[in-house]
């Protein structure tokens, strides 16, 4: 699997453990890869690995066993999802009013678009 190119590598490796531990493919107090087999998996330079690594640590997502490695943190998927409620809010609601008000929708309106895309998809 790529990378977009829009976005720094070392956020997508740490969104890509976050989206597993989401799938329950990391549960908490369980290992993840290390930034050897994330580096050798991806191609990348094992110090990128390391950033997106840090990143959740600092988040409090993942945790570090001296001597054995990272593991999911106890609570890692509920801080996973509040994050993600809040960026969506900031980044997609915030913005998809905007464009409503500018269109001349109301809340109704943009409401019947809301459920006519749940019922495309």
């Amino acid at each position: 699997m790529g990378f977009a190119e829009e976005k720094p590598i070392y956020l997508q490796i740490s969104e890509k453990i976050e989206d597993a531990i989401l799938s329950g493919a990391f549960e908490e107090n369980t290992q993840i890869p290390s930034t050897t087999e994330i580096s050798v998996n991806y191609k990348i330079n094992p110090a990128t690995a390391l950033k997106g690594i840090s990143l959740l640590v600092e988040e409090g997502i993942v945790y570090k066993k001296r001597g054995l490695g990272m593991f999911v943190a106890p609570g890692a998927k509920e801080r996973i999802e509040k994050k993600r409620r809040n960026n969506f809010y900031d980044s997609y609601v915030r913005t998809l009013v905007s464009e409503a008000k500018k269109l001349g929708l109301n809340k109704k309106d943009l409401l019947e678009q809301i459920e006519r895309g749940f019922d495309d998809e």
